[in-house]
């Protein structure tokens, strides 16, 4: 199995969104399908402010990884972040994730970018593990912090 990354584009809105709709259901995230296709299909469309990439075959892809970007003054320029990362329940334990999180900042690099962050539920051992493998770090003394406008 590969972890191949296609970045996506407009032709891929419903295979995106059945992915994005699997991942919300199994990690609880209450959602509407307005508010996927909302979310996804303007990464599709090319804005300046994010991207989605298919991981696997785009014909029948196993994931998919979603990275937003951002301005950061302490990282000299373009940042990301990656918002969400999903592969199917039937192919988890292959190193398919750890694939496509090495193989996204090679990709993004030759772009700008900077840095890459992420954000994990601190009880989430395996995601942490997983993230770890793929050459993040904990920042010490830092926590990521929302507010829902």
């Amino acid at each position: 199995m590969s972890a191949a990354l296609t970045l996506g584009g407009p032709d891929h809105l419903d295979k995106l969104t059945t992915l994005v709709t699997a991942f919300h259901a199994e990690a609880g995230i209450t959602s509407t399908e307005e508010t996927r296709r909302a979310g996804i299909a303007p990464l599709l469309d090319g804005i300046p402010h994010g991207c989605a990439y298919l991981i696997g075959p785009p014909r029948a892809p196993i994931g998919y990884i979603v990275i937003t970007f951002s301005w950061s003054v302490e990282f000299g320029g373009l940042d990301g972040i990656v918002d969400e990362l999903y592969i199917r329940p039937g192919v988890r334990g292959r190193g398919i994730a750890s694939e496509a999180l090495i193989a996204l900042p090679r990709a993004l690099a030759g772009a700008g970018l900077r840095a890459i962050h992420l954000e994990v539920d601190k009880n989430n051992a395996a995601a942490i593990k997983l993230y770890r493998r793929a050459g993040f770090s904990l920042r010490e003394n830092y926590i990521f912090m929302s507010k829902r406008l």
